[in-house]
C-alpha cells in the first residue's frame, strides 16, 4: 500500500498556531484545492480525532478513518455523520487491515501525533508538503520523536503564495 503523508505548513515548520485552529484560517485557496485533488485521487484518508474535530464532518468522496485512543467513543459527538470509521489501531495495524480489504493507497491528513506515528512507523514513502509563507513563532509542530529520514526531493512548484514540495523516500520497498 502506498502511505502518502499531505500537510501544509508554516515557514518554521507549524501546523498550526494552537490545537484547535482549521488550517483553513491560514493556508491558500489553491493549497485547499490541491490537498482535495490529492486525496479524492488517493481515496482514503486518515487523521486523528483533534483534526476531525476541526473540520467537524467525513471528506466528501473520501473514506474517512479517524484514529484515537478512545476509538469509537466520539461517534456520539457526530451523531448523523455517517461515512467515519474510528479506530484504535496502530499506523501498522491500520495498514495490515486496509490492505488485507484492498486498499492501495491511503493519505495521512494531521495532525501531529498522527504524522509523528506514521512516521516513526517507516510506513510513508512519499510526502507533500506545501510551505506557507507565515511564520507563527510558536503552536503546533508538524511532527516529533522519530529519527532521520532520507528523503529525495522529486518535485516544487509555486502554489498560491507558498511552495509544494513533493518528496519520496529514499530505499523506500513497497
Amino acid at each position: 500500500m502506498k502511505i502518502t503523508l499531505i500537510a501544509a505548513i508554516s515557514a518554521d515548520g507549524k501546523i498550526a498556531q494552537n490545537a484547535k485552529q482549521s488550517s483553513l484560517d491560514w493556508t491558500s485557496k489553491e493549497d485547499t484545492r490541491f490537498f482535495a485533488d490529492k486525496t479524492k485521487d488517493i481515496g482514503a484518508v486518515v487523521m486523528g480525532r483533534k483534526t476531525f474535530e476541526t473540520i467537524g464532518r467525513p471528506l466528501k468522496d473520501r473514506r474517512t478513518i479517524v484514529m484515537s485512543s478512545t476509538g469509537g467513543s466520539e461517534t456520539e459527538k457526530f451523531e448523523g455523520r455517517d461515512g467515519v470509521e474510528w479506530t484504535r489501531e496502530t499506523p501498522a495495524e491500520l495498514v495490515a487491515r486496509l490492505s488485507l480489504k484492498g486498499l492501495t493507497g491511503l493519505a495521512v491528513c494531521g495532525g501531529s501525533t498522527i504524522y509523528s506515528q506514521f512516521l516513526e512507523s517507516g510506513l510513508v514513502n512519499e510526502l507533500f508538503l506545501t510551505v506557507e509563507p507565515v511564520l507563527f513563532g510558536e503552536g503546533v509542530p508538524f511532527a516529533t520523536g522519530f529519527g532521520r529520514i532520507d528523503l529525495k526531493l522529486v518535485e516544487s512548484k509555486p502554489l498560491g503564495g507558498g511552495i509544494l514540495m513533493h518528496f519520496e523516500r529514499t530505499g523506500y520497498k513497497m
